[in-house]
């Protein structure tokens, strides 16, 4: 009979498998390495594309706000190669002129009276990405209603 005097140490076999600890290290240490992965990706070019169209919608409800509380006519144009725009009419500081993403364009020589009037001629704007040939989007107005964002063109009476 064994017994458990001072001195006496009893042999265990080696354990097999992980401790919770160790398998929860190597989840997080996965997580973080996931997280890492998916911030330095980098946007595509079509969610760009949309966030400056969304964003030039909202400046050209903005700029024919402007021009109805001041009066006056405001034009948006863009300006040479389509690479960037004015909004000429607006007292200074003005509204922005560049793009969020260097490489939007829109079609050179557009302009678009934005009042005094509260209606406005039907308008339709397309932008594109240098990068992705094919594929753009539209920044529409039936003259009445706000300024949308859309793959099509098709508002009634609207020009492209």
């Amino acid at each position: 009979m064994r017994t458990s005097a001072a001195g006496n140490k009893r042999r265990h076999a080696p354990s097999r498998g992980f401790t919770l600890l160790e398998l929860l290290v190597v989840v997080a240490l996965i997580a973080v390495a996931t997280a890492g992965v998916s911030l330095s990706l980098r946007d595509s070019a079509d969610s760009a594309l949309e966030r400056d169209a969304e964003r030039l919608a909202a400046l050209l409800e903005t700029g024919r706000a402007q021009a109805r509380a001041h009066g006056m006519p405001v034009v948006w144009q863009t300006s040479s190669g389509g690479t960037g725009f004015e909004f000429a009419g607006l007292p200074p500081p003005g509204l922005p002129r560049t793009w969020l993403n260097s490489n939007t364009r829109a079609a050179p020589g557009v302009r678009v009276v934005l009042g005094p009037e509260p209606l406005i001629e039907p308008q339709a704007l397309a932008l594109s990405n240098a990068n992705a040939p094919g594929k753009s989007l539209w920044v529409v107005t039936d003259g009445l209603r706000p300024f949308r964002v859309q793959s099509t063109p098709a508002t009634p009476g609207a020009r492209p």
